[in-house]
Parts: C-alpha cells; sequence; structure tokens
C-alpha cells in the first residue's frame, strides 16, 4: 500500500464508517480496485502520478465506464489529497455512501 492508502485504510477499515464494511484490493471484472464498499456499491480509487499520464488517464476512463455499467460509483482521490486532508476525503466518502 502507499502512503496515501494506509491513512485511508486506518481511517475506513473495521466498519468505521456508518458500520459499512469496506474491502482494500478488491478484485472486480479484470481490474484491482483500491477500496470497495459492497454496501454502497462504491469504488475509491486513490491515484499516484502514473494516473495523471495521458495512457493513464485511458486506462482510469475505461477502468470507470466499466464499474459504471454495473451500478458502481467510482471516487477518485489524488494521493496528495489524501495525505494533506483526510478529512475531506473522508467527509466526501462519507456523503457518498
Amino acid at each position: 500500500m502507499t502512503d496515501a492508502e494506509r491513512v485511508l485504510w486506518s481511517r475506513v477499515r473495521g466498519k468505521q464508517l456508518k458500520g459499512l464494511q469496506i474491502y482494500r484490493q478488491r478484485i472486480i471484472g479484470n481490474y484491482i480496485i483500491d477500496f470497495y464498499c459492497p454496501g454502497a456499491k462504491l469504488a475509491i480509487e486513490i491515484d499516484g502520478g502514473q494516473h495523471y499520464t495521458d495512457e493513464g488517464v485511458r486506462e482510469d476512463k475505461k477502468r470507470d465506464d466499466y464499474l459504471k455499467s454495473l451500478g458502481i460509483k467510482v471516487l477518485r482521490f489524488s494521493d496528495r489529497e489524501v495525505l494533506e486532508n483526510i478529512e475531506g476525503a473522508i467527509e466526501r466518502i462519507w456523503e457518498n455512501v
């Protein structure tokens, strides 16, 4: 796990968020999702620098479109956003579960 993933995981594991189970590194189709909450049909992705290249943006869109086709909402955060504003990230997740 990256530092940002560790920080977020420490705040959502063990049903800390509205009593909902959140899993990390969940396989859905051909993709590995950073965090997944089946009760809310919510995927949470923490994006590092590779996600901001042209190829990374294309691949993320393909993944997001696939997940949306399954009725799964996708929230994306940058590593920096999580590390610098974990409370804001938690609030945004809270609003979506």
